[in-house]
């Protein structure tokens, strides 16, 4: 869910503007699942633009502050969301933990690296949504280290259905600065993209899997 439509649209601008998500209808990226898509979104180049993370990083902390007011630990998902992660942590001076996908082969095996008590209350930030399985994957291994779960916060959502009914499922609140709706609107209203495109990058959302 998105809380605020300007800074929605403020951040859609922000991440088209460093090519943080490139948006290319007529020559369709191939994602790790074999989908094709109008859209990359690579929120991490996002790092490397000092403004725009001061920006995200503000922002997320508010909405972190906001809704949850201050948890024990900040967690950030590997790998995407742990630069991010930190900078959140860091501007609410909370102690920042990460997850891994799963748990190391070697050494002690962890899953989850930094210090977590069991009990203690967990806000979880994300840079990117797209089906919600490995968001969910690293909220369920917190729980399972006893872990309160407040909610997550995460930078982009693609709004899948699929990925409302898998948080729901979890039980899971999700709210994100942008998502592919506002997008959209913003890379129309700027002239980034054709009309044409519009038509494209609309009909894409509709079917994902099956486009192209």
């Amino acid at each position: 869910m998105v809380l605020d439509k300007g800074i929605a649209k403020k951040t859609a601008e922000l991440l088209l503007q460093i090519n943080a998500i490139k948006l290319e209808p007529e020559n369709p990226f191939t994602w790790a699942s074999g989908w094709k898509s109008p859209i990359y979104c690579d929120n991490r180049v996002m790092l490397s633009y000092p403004e725009i993370r001061n920006f995200v990083r503000e922002e997320m902390a508010k909405q972190v502050e906001n809704l949850y007011g201050k948890p024990d630990v900040i967690a950030g998902v590997a790998t995407g969301a742990i630069g991010i992660g930190i900078l959140v942590a860091e501007a609410l001076g909370l102690p920042f933990i990460y997850v891994r996908p799963e748990p190391k082969s070697h050494g002690r095996q962890n899953q989850i690296e930094g210090n977590l008590e069991s009990g203690q209350s967990v806000v979880v930030i994300e840079d990117l949504i797209s089906t919600g399985k490995s968001s969910l994957n690293a909220v369920r291994a917190l729980k399972e280290q006893g872990a309160n779960v407040k909610g997550m916060v995460a930078i982009f959502t693609y709004g899948f259905p699929v990925a409302s009914t898998n948080f729901e499922e979890e039980n899971v609140e999700l709210h994100t600065l942008s998502d592919y709706d506002h997008l959209v609107e913003q890379a129309s209203e700027t002239h980034y993209i054709k009309e044409s495109q519009l038509k494209t990058l609309l009909q894409w959302r509709t079917n994902p899997q099956q486009w192209k």
